[in-house]
Parts: structure tokens; C-alpha cells; sequence
């Protein structure tokens, strides 16, 4: 099979169960910034291997997060009434339940949380919170998609819990680090 197929050339891409749609249409935006969100924490894994000593329970759950990812992509690129629909496994409650036992465990491992704090500290930190902040749009792209269409209603809540995880996962390899946060303080008149 050839990379490239030449279909996509005049601004349209095919949906799972071959509805074509513009490349600028919601739905594609939604599980395009999926993607995106998914590529960043790629990056986040690649500066955790990086280091002195990876984190591999770190780098196990950010793996199972890509995975989750590409199953919510999917879930983003079939529309409800498709008949490949059943095929798929859809994002559920118990996807999201998952996500908070996951977000409770890193939590012990951070410092207590007193307000807004820098996005920074290690690379892989830092490349952690770029990651909350996609999926942040992500979680808006979806918003935005559920007001023309009918989607799975998980994935909203589901994405929400993402970017809970990766700021609590970026404060806890922060603080495995030795790295101190930096709070937000108002910046005041001269």
C-alpha cells in the first residue's frame, strides 16, 4: 500500500465508513487535534527516556494513554449511526474511571496543589503540560463538534480527565526530579 492515495488532494478526507468530508470539517479537527495530543506525549515519552533514569511506570501509563488516544480518534472518526460503528471500541465511563484511580496515584506522588503554577521544569514536564494544553483544545474541538453532531458524549469527559492526568503527571516528574514548581504571583504596578 502507498502512503499517499492522491484522495485528499482537493480538501476532503474520508471518515470511517468512507463519508467524505472537508479536511477543515469539526469532526476532523476534533480527532486531528487528537492526533496532535497524542504526537506530544510521544514527545513527552521520548524526554523520559531520555533521562538520567526513565520513570517506566511513567512511560507504561503515558503508553497506555497513546493507545486510549488512537481508540479515541477512531471513536472521533466514525459517525454514530455508521455501520462500522460496532466495530469499534468506544471511549466509556469505565475509560474515564480509570483515568481518575490513574490521576489519585500520581497525585500522591506530587506536592500539594496551592494554585496555578508555571508549566516548565524538567523536559519531560514540560513536555507533559504542552500536552495538557492540546488536550485542552482537543476537549474544545469535541465541544464544538457536539453542537453540529451526535458523538459519543464520553469522549468530552473522557478528554477532560486527560489533561487532569497530564498536569498531575507533570507535577509528579517534577517532583521526582528534585524540581520546584514556580506559582503563578500577580504581577503588580509599578
Amino acid at each position: 500500500m502507498k502512503l499517499y492515495t492522491r484522495t485528499g488532494d482537493k480538501g476532503s478526507t474520508g471518515l470511517y465508513g468512507a463519508d467524505r468530508v472537508s479536511k477543515a470539517h469539526p469532526r476532523v479537527e476534533a480527532y486531528g487535534t487528537v492526533d496532535e495530543l497524542n504526537s506530544v506525549i510521544g514527545l513527552a515519552r521520548a524526554h523520559n527516556a531520555q533521562g538520567g533514569q526513565p520513570d517506566t511506570a511513567l512511560d507504561a501509563d503515558l503508553e497506555y494513554l497513546q493507545n486510549a488516544l488512537f481508540d479515541l480518534g477512531a471513536d472521533l472518526a466514525t459517525r454514530q449511526d455508521s455501520p462500522y460503528a460496532k466495530n469499534l471500541s468506544r471511549i466509556d465511563a469505565e475509560d474515564s474511571a480509570f483515568l481518575e484511580a490513574m490521576i489519585d496515584r500520581y497525585q500522591e506522588h506530587a506536592p500539594p496543589f496551592t494554585g496555578f503554577v508555571h508549566p516548565g521544569g524538567t523536559p519531560t514536564a514540560a513536555a507533559l503540560q504542552l500536552a495538557r494544553t492540546v488536550a485542552r483544545r482537543a476537549e474544545r474541538e469535541v465541544i464544538r463538534l457536539a453542537q453540529e453532531e451526535e458523538i459519543n458524549p464520553h469522549v468530552q469527559v473522557y478528554l477532560n480527565r486527560v489533561s487532569d492526568l497530564l498536569f498531575v503527571m507533570a507535577r509528579a516528574a517534577n517532583q521526582q526530579a528534585g524540581v520546584s514548581e514556580q506559582a503563578w504571583t500577580v504581577k503588580k504596578r509599578r
